[in-house]
């Protein structure tokens, strides 16, 4: 589907959401009522949240509307190109030049959540015996120390998400550089990220939503991969 200029679309971002307007003209369902285009990030399709807000909006709007779930980068190429009318995305650098280049009238924070770091259940870096107070940087350093040794596994979406951007300021601002058999770029989203975590004993960021929509109490993947870090507002 392409979008012609002169129409309006949306972008969310952070973990927080944000809404940036697109410009576009909605072209028609086949019950005639107008197509929204939505480029969301694979964290907040995974999460479930979509479910409960879109037939509501479908409702009260009397429009369909057609979700397109990949990572920030790819969503953001999209609106570039005005193949999406609404971006959800959470990657506010990038969503400042997506308006100062032109591509959205609008962009507005909607939602926030947190990121975590999960793990396997036995912890082989130990970041649940972190010292109270212990921030994100000592988290990353004891995954990677246990990583070096061979002890400990991170996979990173590797995708240009949101996610992926942030995941790659933390090790920046935490002074290391992830490298070596340790550390995993999968290019993948991040419910399937969490999948490989779980299947190979990993550590790696998601954000909350997602986790507890696929791994928390509850759920089939429960007990499978534990929050093992959280609470730094860096996070």
């Amino acid at each position: 589907m392409s979008v012609r200029p002169g129409r309006s679309g949306l972008v969310i971002g952070g973990v927080v959401l944000l809404v940036l307007a697109v410009l576009a003209g909605l072209h028609l369902h086949t019950t005639g009522r107008p197509v929204l285009t939505l480029a969301t990030t694979t964290s907040t399709y995974d999460s479930g949240l979509l479910d409960a807000l879109i037939p509501p909006f479908e409702e009260a709007n009397r429009c369909r509307v057609a979700v397109v779930a990949v990572g920030t980068g790819q969503a953001l190429g999209l609106g570039r190109a005005g193949d999406a009318d609404v971006l959800l995305v959470h990657a506010p650098q990038a969503e400042v030049r997506f308006m100062e280049e032109g591509h959205g009238s609008s962009r507005h924070a909607v939602m926030r959540s947190d990121f975590i770091i999960v793990g396997p259940p036995d912890d082989p870096a130990g970041l649940s015996t972190l010292p109270e107070g212990a921030d994100v940087t000592a988290a990353l350093t004891a995954v990677a120390h246990a990583g070096g040794e061979g002890r400990a596994l991170f996979l990173s979406r590797g995708d240009d998400s949101g996610t992926h951007k942030k995941e790659l300021a933390l090790w920046a601002a935490a002074g290391l550089v992830p490298e070596g058999a340790w550390y995993d770029e999968i290019g993948s989203g991040m419910g399937e990220a969490l999948r490989m975590a779980a299947e190979r004993g990993a550590y790696t960021l998601s954000d909350l939503g997602t986790y507890l929509a696929l791994y928390g109490p509850g759920t089939t993947g429960a007990g499978r991969l534990e929050v093992l870090f959280e609470g730094d507002p860096a996070l």
